[in-house]
C-alpha cells in the first residue's frame, strides 16, 4: 500500500512543528528572562508580549508531534513507565495508522530509532523516552517536575533532532523518496 497524499501531507505537518519547536526551545535555553516579542503579519504589528508566548506553544506542540511520529514508526512508552520504550507489537486502535502497513516499511525498533544519533544510544533512548513521557504526562497533566533548565531540557532537545532524522530516514528514503525541506530557516539574533 502506498501511502495517501493525506498522510505524507500530515508527516510533513509534524516534521515541521518539530523544527519550529526545536528552534524555540534552542532559543529559550540562552535566556534567563525571555525577551520581548513582537509578531507582524504583512508589516503590521499584530501581538506583542514575551517571547514565551511563541516558544511556550512551540515547544509543547513539538512534544506532541514527536510522540505521534514515534508511535507512528512503533514506539511507545511502557505501561505505568516513564523511561522505558517498548516496541509496538499491535496497534489497538483500528483507525491508527503505522510505518508498516506501507510497502517495503517495517516498524522501528529501538536500536534502529537510536542509531542516527551521534552521541551515546542510551542516552538517544532516554530522550525519546522522554518525549513520549512528556507528551503523555508532562502536558496531559499538571505536574511539577518539568522546568526549563533541568536535564529533560538536553533530552528534549535529542529528541527534536532525532525524530526527523528518524522519519526521513524510515519513511521517506527506505522508499526512494527524497525527504521535503522541513527545517527553517532563522537568523541570528543581534542586539
Amino acid at each position: 500500500m502506498q501511502p495517501s497524499a493525506e498522510l505524507v501531507s500530515l508527516i510533513e505537518h509534524r516534521l515541521g512543528a518539530v523544527a519550529i519547536g526545536h528552534l524555540a526551545l534552542r532559543h529559550s535555553m540562552e535566556w534567563d528572562l525571555p525577551p520581548a516579542m513582537a509578531v507582524y503579519f504583512d508589516g503590521k504589528q499584530v501581538i506583542e508580549g514575551k517571547a514565551t508566548g511563541f516558544t511556550n506553544s512551540a515547544i509543547e506542540a513539538a512534544i506532541v508531534h514527536c510522540r505521534a511520529l514515534l508511535e507512528f514508526c512503533g514506539l511507545a512508552l511502557k505501561k505505568g513507565t516513564s523511561t522505558d520504550l517498548r516496541e509496538i507489537v499491535q496497534r489497538h486502535e483500528g483507525d491508527d495508522c503505522g510505518i508498516e502497513q506501507f510497502q517495503g516499511l517495517q516498524r522501528v525498533t529501538i536500536a534502529e530509532a537510536t542509531k542516527y544519533y551521534a552521541g551515546n544510544t542510551d542516552e538517544a533512548e532516554a530522550a525519546l523516552a522522554y518525549v513520549i513521557y512528556l507528551a503523555n504526562k508532562g502536558l496531559a497533566h499538571t505536574v511539577s517536575f518539568f522546568t526549563k533548565h533541568d536535564s529533560g531540557t538536553r533530552l528534549l532537545e535529542i529528541a527534536f533532532r532525532g525524530v526527523p532524522e528518524l522519519i526521513c530516514n524510515r519513511f521517506y528514503i527506505a522508499r526512494g523518496i527524497t525527504p521535503p525541506e522541513y527545517k527553517l530557516q532563522s537568523r541570528a539574533h543581534t542586539i
